[in-house]
């Protein structure tokens, strides 16, 4: 059974910081690439961060210099540091592993800025 949990969403002030954290069971995390997606509503999916299987990620434009995408391999576990947060970053963050034999993904968090 493959399980991706997603946590530390929440409400925070502009400008403010979140962690989010996501625990995986069930795949082979640390030969896999993972990523971080976000979706506001009334709007599509899209990609925060990408992260190969040895830690480095890359990011999307809106992400650079504010978010910091990382993955602990012996624990099975990404994380997504978010800071100088703005309203419009306002969405649910989910987590994905993208495996061999398929796709997978966390149930989401939500991600609140607002004052």
């Amino acid at each position: 059974q493959v399980q991706l949990v997603e946590s530390g969403g929440g409400l925070v002030q502009p400008g403010g910081s979140l962690r989010l954290s996501c625990t995986t069971s069930g795949v082979a995390f640390s030969f896999l690439t993972t990523g971080w997606y976000r979706q506001a509503p009334g709007k599509q999916r899209e990609l925060v961060a990408s992260i190969i299987n040895t830690g480095r990620a890359t990011y999307a434009d809106f992400a650079k210099g504010r978010f910091t995408a990382s993955r602990d391999n012996a624990q099975s576990t990404m994380y997504l540091q978010l800071s100088s947060l703005k309203p419009e970053d306002t969405a649910v963050y989910q987590c994905a592993v993208w495996g061999h034999e398929g796709d997978y993904w966390g149930q989401g968090t939500q991600v609140t800025v607002s004052s």
